[in-house]
């Protein structure tokens, strides 16, 4: 006979596997709900970030005499934050238009945030917002401020102004990495939308005059 430590030991249930871990269904359900969680917080932090640009932005556009643009900043920064706390995007219902959703427009922003360097088709947006494009591009508008190809121009030139002041890369490098097709595509955006050649504007903010 074996002692009864003896038996209680080979009579021990085997430890559970990774294999075995991974195929019990609640297991695959805990991971697929912390996934979903961790693709939910990267693009609340990705609003949060775009919220924060359109806000500093409207405080510059405010000190230079610029209210009309700083107003549409302030109206972008609402509907992002608006997005994350699940409020409806109030600028479009008091003017009777119908915007977005609050998960559309997390959704969407979110997408654009995510892809600014490859291109972004406005039939992708729709769908993601489940609408027709031209639903979606009036309801974008609405909510947003702004059509969506101006909308990823934009946030391309910021993301761009971004680059610039904390790297030292060329501008043809910055225009590729913001899905720019080339340097001068990406001059000529800035200037149209900045006011001044990339180049300019870099140098004034990289060696301020006293």
């Amino acid at each position: 006979m074996h002692p009864i430590g003896d038996v209680d030991m080979y009579n021990k249930d085997p430890a559970p596997t990774n294999a075995d871990a991974l195929s019990h269904p609640r297991t695959i359900a805990t991971m697929m709900i912390d996934d979903e969680a961790m693709e939910s917080s990267s693009a609340a932090l990705h609003q949060l970030r775009s919220a924060v640009v359109e806000l500093s932005t409207a405080l510059t556009e405010t000190l230079r005499d610029e209210r009309s643009s700083a107003a549409a900043c302030l109206q972008r920064a609402k509907a992002l934050l608006l997005a994350d706390c699940g409020s409806s995007p109030q600028p479009a219902e008091k003017n009777g238009r119908r915007g977005l959703a609050p998960w559309q427009v997390g959704r969407v922003l979110a997408h654009i945030e995510a892809n600014l360097s490859a291109p972004i088709k406005n039939q992708d947006l729709a769908a993601i917002a489940r609408l027709s494009i031209y639903h979606f591009n009036v309801a974008f508008r609405n909510s947003v401020g702004d059509p969506p190809h101006a909308y990823i121009i934009r946030r391309r030139i910021e993301r761009a102004q971004g680059l610039m002041l904390s790297t030292n890369r060329a501008l043809s490098d910055i225009a590729a990495e913001c899905g720019l097709a080339d340097q001068a595509h990406f001059t000529r955006l800035f200037g149209k939308i900045v006011g001044e050649s990339p180049a300019a504007w870099r140098r004034a903010r990289m060696n301020p005059v006293p």
